[in-house]
C-alpha cells in the first residue's frame, strides 16, 4: 500500500489561534514560516484578510471585491515560526479571539514561463500548494502554476480592480464556477477557465474579468490533491441530523463547505476552534460576521460527518463541495485515531 509522503501535515498547514492586544505582537507556534495567512477576527464583524508572501504586506478581503491595499502597519512580517501584527482590529483587535489559517508554499516566488502568460510562482510540490501572480491579457491564455500535478481547486482575485474571487473546483468541472465573496449558486462560467481542465503545468483562462482582465494584476491560490493531506470533493446532503458521512482519508484539521445548487455561504471549520466533537464554531469566508456556534459536523479519523439538517451543509438531496486539510493521515507512520 502506498502511504502519504507527508507524515506531519502541520508542517504544511496549521491553524493558529491567538488573542489580539490592540498594539503589536509576534504570533508564534505556527510551526513554519507561512506563505499564505488567512486571518479572521472571531469576535467582531470584520472582513477576513488574505496576506501572502508573493504580494508582500498587502491585504485582500475574501468577503469583498475590493482591490488590494497596503497592510504593512497591520501585518508587519512573515516570521520563522509565524508572523507579526500591528494595531489593526482585523488581525489584532484588543481582547479579541483571532483565527489564522496558514499554508507553506516556497517564499516570494520565482519566474515561471510554462504558460502563454508568464507568472511568478511560489510552489510547494510536496503539499500541492502554490501562489501564482500574473497579469491578465483579456484573451484566452494559460498560466504556469508550478505544482507538477493538476490543481483540484483554484481561487483567483484581481489585485488592482474591484472584481470577485473566482473559484475552480474539480467537482464542478471547467465550465462552472463560484465566487468566494458571494453567496450565489454555482453558475455557468465558460469564459473563466476557457472550458479547459488544468494540467500538471498550467491552468487555462478565458476572457472573464475576474480571471483575466487585460492589464490587471491577479493572484491565484492553487491546490493539487495529495493523498492523506488534502481533499477537494463533493457530497449530497440527506437532510437528517444523523447526516452524510464524507470520506477524506484523514482526520481533518480544516474543512470548508459550500452548497452548489442554491445560494449560501462558504462555511469554515477547524480543529483548533472546536477541539472536540461536535465541531460547532464556524465563520464564513464570504462574510464579515463574527464567529457563530451551532451543531454542524464531527471530525472522524477518516473524514467528517454532518450532524445537522440545515440547508447550508446538509439539505436533503442538496449538492455541496468542500476543501479539507489533514490533522493526521489515516495511514503511515502517524495514523489518525478517533477524536
Amino acid at each position: 500500500m502506498a502511504y502519504t509522503t507527508i507524515k506531519k501535515p502541520s508542517d504544511y498547514f496549521n491553524t493558529k489561534l491567538y488573542t489580539g492586544n490592540g498594539g503589536t505582537q509576534s504570533i508564534t507556534g505556527v510551526g513554519f514560516q507561512p506563505d499564505w495567512c488567512w486571518i479572521k477576527n472571531r469576535d467582531q464583524a470584520l472582513n477576513p484578510v488574505s496576506i501572502d508572501s508573493v504580494r508582500g504586506l498587502k491585504y485582500l478581503y475574501t468577503s469583498s471585491t475590493s482591490a488590494e491595499g497596503d497592510f504593512s502597519s497591520a501585518f508587519t512580517s512573515f516570521d520563522s515560526d509565524g508572523f507579526s501584527v500591528g494595531a489593526n482590529n482585523n488581525v489584532n483587535g484588543s481582547g479579541n479571539g483571532i483565527a489564522s489559517w496558514n499554508w507553506l508554499a516556497n517564499g516570494t516566488g520565482v519566474a515561471n514561463t510554462d504558460g502563454s502568460i508568464s507568472s511568478t510562482v511560489s510552489a510547494n510540490t510536496t503539499s500541492g500548494f502554490s501562489i501564482v501572480s500574473y497579469t491578465g491579457t483579456g484573451a484566452n491564455a494559460t498560466v504556469g502554476h508550478g505544482l507538477g500535478s493538476a490543481p483540484a481547486f483554484i481561487v483567483t482575485k484581481s489585485r488592482t480592480l474591484a472584481r470577485s474571487w473566482r473559484i475552480y473546483h474539480q467537482s464542478l468541472g471547467n465550465a462552472t464556477s463560484f465566487d468566494l465573496d458571494q453567496t450565489l449558486a454555482a453558475f455557468s462560467a465558460a469564459t473563466s477557465w476557457n472550458s479547459t481542465t488544468p494540467t500538471s503545468s498550467v491552468f487555462s483562462l478565458g476572457t472573464a474579468s475576474s480571471t483575466n482582465e487585460s492589464g490587471a494584476n491577479l493572484i491565484a491560490y492553487c491546490f493539487a490533491e495529495k493523498k492523506g493531506f488534502s481533499k477537494f470533493g463533493s457530497y449530497t446532503g440527506n437532510g437528517n441530523a444523523d447526516g452524510t458521512f464524507v470520506y477524506t482519508g484523514f482526520s481533518p484539521a480544516f474543512v470548508m463547505v459550500r452548497r452548489t445548487d442554491a445560494g449560501d455561504g462558504w462555511i469554515m471549520f477547524d480543529n483548533k476552534r472546536s477541539s472536540f466533537n461536535i465541531v460547532d464554531k464556524n465563520v464564513q469566508a464570504n462574510s464579515s460576521n463574527a464567529e457563530t456556534t451551532s451543531g454542524y459536523l464531527d471530525f472522524t479519523s477518516n473524514g467528517f460527518k454532518l450532524r445537522m439538517n440545515g440547508a447550508s451543509a446538509n439539505g436533503s438531496g442538496a449538492s455541496y463541495i468542500y476543501m479539507a486539510f489533514a490533522e493526521q493521515p489515516l495511514v503511515g507512520d502517524n495514523p489518525a485515531t478517533a477524536r
